[in-house]
């Protein structure tokens, strides 16, 4: 039973309050008003929904940015992706009503089927109870950058910290790079190349740019709202790059790429630390690193498992 004092809108809270509320309650990019104008932008089949759930008083017990898509012609397939993001004080009676809530209000005719994935821990699942798990959950790092220089750099791996020291005796040259999209394709292009070999999937590079734009709008035009951009040089060659994108008090790791050369010089250690520090003065509070694959990208995932974080490993699909 859905709990009466709980109440929903659909498309109904401005952007400038689900900016505020996605950031204070550090919201995943997934739920970033932005990423649903970015999809949408790329993939114009998509209908994105949002929903915001309060309690009897008002207060602001959900958010939940859902995407919808057609789906073996019989209806359409809703997911909601690393989401809701949660108000404060919220209870796994609170969850499990919101939750319910969304399910038997999802304005969209024909099938509702709506699968959550939320970012919640997989043995905290109080909050999922009556929903059933389909999907196991994947895994990330992330980075708690709230705590000072000294604890963060300790909190590395001796190996990690290591190669972070070397690459600071090396000729290895770090700078902010510029946020024009012509600035950072060459990114883009590398990474692209390396997915196509690799065979892994994240966030469609071509959303890159409209994410930029939708977080700019948002932001009085700061082209830098969006997205951080590293690039390490050695002697007047690119040696490594790195591009974040940033959503309210939380960053993810989007795309990466060092040269032979760079990777001997440890390159994206000296990228990684200086992107800490970097978001770290601007206010962002937690770095996401991505997912984890020990079996396909063991290089990968050691770099990241070792840089100082924690392992998030959630709870997976629920419909």
């Amino acid at each position: 039973m859905i709990r009466p004092s709980l109440s929903i809108e659909w498309n109904q809270t401005p952007r400038a309050d689900w900016d505020v509320a996605h950031a204070a309650g550090l919201g995943s990019y997934q739920q970033d008003w932005a990423y649903g104008v970015a999809l949408k932008a790329t993939s114009p089949g998509v209908k994105v929904l949002r929903a915001t759930v309060r309690r009897s008083d008002g207060s602001l017990l959900a958010l939940a940015q859902i995407t919808a898509r057609s789906f073996a012609l019989v209806g359409r397939f809703a997911v909601c992706t690393h989401g809701p993001v949660w108000g404060s004080d919220v209870s796994a009676d609170d969850k499990r009503g919101a939750y319910r809530l969304m399910k038997k209000t999802l304005p969209q005719g024909g099938a509702r089927l709506l699968v959550f994935t939320p970012d919640e821990v997989e043995d905290d699942t109080a909050g999922l109870a009556g929903l059933r798990r389909v999907m196991t959950g994947d895994a990330t790092v992330l980075i708690d950058l709230t705590r000072d220089e000294a604890a963060l750099r300790s909190d590395m791996e001796a190996s990690w910290r290591n190669k972070l020291s070397k690459a600071e005796r090396s000729e290895l040259q770090v700078q902010k790079a510029g946020l024009k999209p012509a600035q950072y394709r060459w990114l883009l292009e590398a990474e692209a190349k390396q997915r196509q070999k690799r065979g892994y999937r994240a966030m469609p590079l071509e959303m890159t740019e409209s994410w930029q734009g939708a977080r700019a709008e948002g932001a009085g035009g700061d082209k830098g709202a969006g997205i951080a951009v590293f690039r390490a040089d050695l002697k007047r060659d690119a040696a490594a790059g790195m591009l974040f994108l940033i959503h309210g008090k939380r960053a993810a790791y989007h795309v990466g790429w060092t040269s032979d050369e760079g990777r001997t010089n440890a390159a994206h250690n000296l990228i990684l630390w200086t992107a800490m520090k970097d978001l770290k003065a601007r206010g962002v509070k937690v770095l996401d690193l991505g997912g984890v694959n020990t079996q396909s990208g063991a290089g990968i995932a050691r770099f990241k498992l070792e840089a100082g974080g924690k392992v998030l490993l959630r709870a997976g699909a629920f419909v």
